[in-house]
C-alpha cells in the first residue's frame, strides 16, 4: 500500500518554488513563486481553458520548465483529469495516442513536427478538443496550416516564469494567428511607454503586469527585484508588445532585442514576418549588428527549405517596397537550423555572438 504522509499546513505566502529564468538575454535569475501564485493561477487555468474530468492530457513537455512542470500537470491535478505522460516528444507516437486523449500542450515545434507526420490528419484528431501552444512565438504559417490540415485552430498564450501564464487566447471565440489573446481573469496587462505612461492601441511598448500569479521576488537578487517592479506593483516582463482597443496582445520581441538603427527603431519580429513568407525560406531571425555609421544595422540568420538555394539579392529584392530601407538586413547569414534552447526559443545572444 501507498505510503502515509501528513500534509504541510503552509500559508499561500509561503515559498513553493525557484524556478530559474531561461536566460536567453543575460544570467539566469532565481524566481521565487509561492504556493498563492501556483495555485491562483492553475485554477484559473484549469476554468478558463474547461478541464474536467473527462479530459485526458498528453504531456511530452520537459518537466523541469513551468510550462510542462506547472501549467499542464497542475492543470490535470486540479480538474481531476488524466494524463498520458511521455518521456519526450516524438511526432508518430504522439500522432498514435491522439486518438485516446483530449488536450495537448506544447511548444510550436511540437506543431511543426507533427505537421511534418504524413499520418497527422483530422482524423487522427478526432477525439481532441484543445490543442494549447506557448513558450516560444508560435508562427502564423504554422498557426494557419494545422488548421487546415486538423480543423483545430490552436489556442496560443503567454507567460513566463515569472507568473506562470498571463494571457491567453480563448477557449470560446476567434483566437487570432500572431496573437497570445487577452490578460487572464485575474491579471491586469498594460503597455507602457518609456515615459511610463499608457500607450495607444496598436502602439508598442513595455507589456508590464501585477496579479496573484505574480512572484515575490528573484533569489538573493534585491536589487534585481527591485530594477523589475514599477512603483505601483505591475512588472515589467521586458517584452515589446501591442494591444489592440479589445485588449487582444501580440508579442513583438524582447525589449534586449530592439533594433535602433541611425535613431529608429525595428522590431525584429516585423522584418522576420517578412522574411518568413518568402518561398524557400523556412524560417529566419533578425537581430542588431555593430555599424559605425548608425550606430547598429538590421543583421538576419535565415534558414533555406530543403533544396531551394535561396541567396540573399532574392532576398533582398523580395523585401524592397514591404519595409522601409533601414529595417532591410544589411547582412544575411544562411544557417542549417536556428540555435535554440531547450524550450524552443531562439537564442539571439547566441547568433549575436557568432556572427
Amino acid at each position: 500500500c501507498a505510503p502515509e504522509c501528513e500534509t504541510a499546513a503552509v500559508s499561500a505566502d509561503y515559498l513553493a518554488s525557484i524556478v530559474y529564468t531561461s536566460g536567453t538575454t543575460g544570467r539566469p535569475k532565481g524566481a521565487m513563486l509561492s504556493h498563492g501564485n501556483l495555485a491562483s493561477n492553475s485554477q484559473t487555468l484549469a476554468k478558463l481553458w474547461g478541464f474536467g474530468a473527462a479530459d485526458v492530457l498528453l504531456h511530452a513537455l520537459p518537466i523541469y520548465h513551468v510550462h510542462g512542470l506547472f501549467v499542464a500537470i497542475n492543470c490535470v491535478l486540479l480538474s481531476g483529469s488524466a494524463m498520458l505522460f511521455l518521456p519526450r516528444f516524438d511526432a508518430a507516437a504522439i500522432t498514435g495516442l491522439l486518438p485516446r486523449t483530449t488536450v495537448m500542450m506544447g511548444v510550436p515545434t511540437f506543431y511543426t513536427r507533427l505537421l511534418g507526420e504524413p499520418a497527422f490528419d483530422a482524423a487522427a484528431c478526432e477525439n481532441m478538443r484543445l490543442f494549447i501552444s506557448g513558450s516560444a512565438p508560435l508562427r502564423e504559417d504554422t498557426f494557419d496550416a494545422f488548421t487546415k490540415r486538423t480543423g483545430h485552430v490552436i489556442l496560443e498564450r503567454y507567460g513566463m516564469s515569472e507568473a506562470g501564464m498571463i494571457t491567453s487566447n480563448p477557449l470560446n471565440g476567434a483566437r487570432v494567428g500572431g496573437t497570445v489573446g487577452f490578460a487572464l481573469p485575474d491579471v491586469a496587462v498594460r503597455i507602457a511607454g518609456e515615459d511610463g505612461a499608457a500607450v495607444a492601441p496598436g502602439d508598442v511598448g513595455g507589456l508590464e503586469f501585477r496579479g496573484p500569479n505574480l512572484f515575490k521576488g528573484y533569489w538573493r537578487a534585491p536589487e534585481k527585484t527591485t530594477e523589475a517592479f514599477c512603483v505601483d506593483g505591475f512588472f515589467r516582463s521586458g517584452d515589446l508588445a501591442a494591444m489592440d482597443a479589445e485588449g487582444r496582445v501580440t508579442i513583438v520581441g524582447r525589449s534586449t532585442d530592439l533594433i535602433i538603427t541611425g535613431g529608429l527603431n525595428v522590431y525584429p519580429k516585423e522584418v522576420e514576418r517578412e522574411i518568413d513568407a518568402l518561398p524557400g525560406v523556412a524560417e529566419s531571425s533578425v537581430v542588431g549588428m555593430p555599424d559605425d555609421d548608425f550606430g547598429e544595422a538590421v543583421a538576419a540568420a535565415v534558414v533555406r527549405e530543403p533544396g531551394i538555394d535561396i541567396t540573399q539579392e532574392a532576398i533582398l529584392g523580395a523585401l524592397e517596397g514591404h519595409l522601409a530601407r533601414f529595417k532591410l538586413p544589411r547582412r544575411i547569414v544562411f544557417l542549417d537550423a536556428l540555435p535554440r534552447n531547450a524550450m524552443g526559443k531562439v537564442q539571439k545572444s547566441v547568433l549575436r555572438a557568432n556572427f
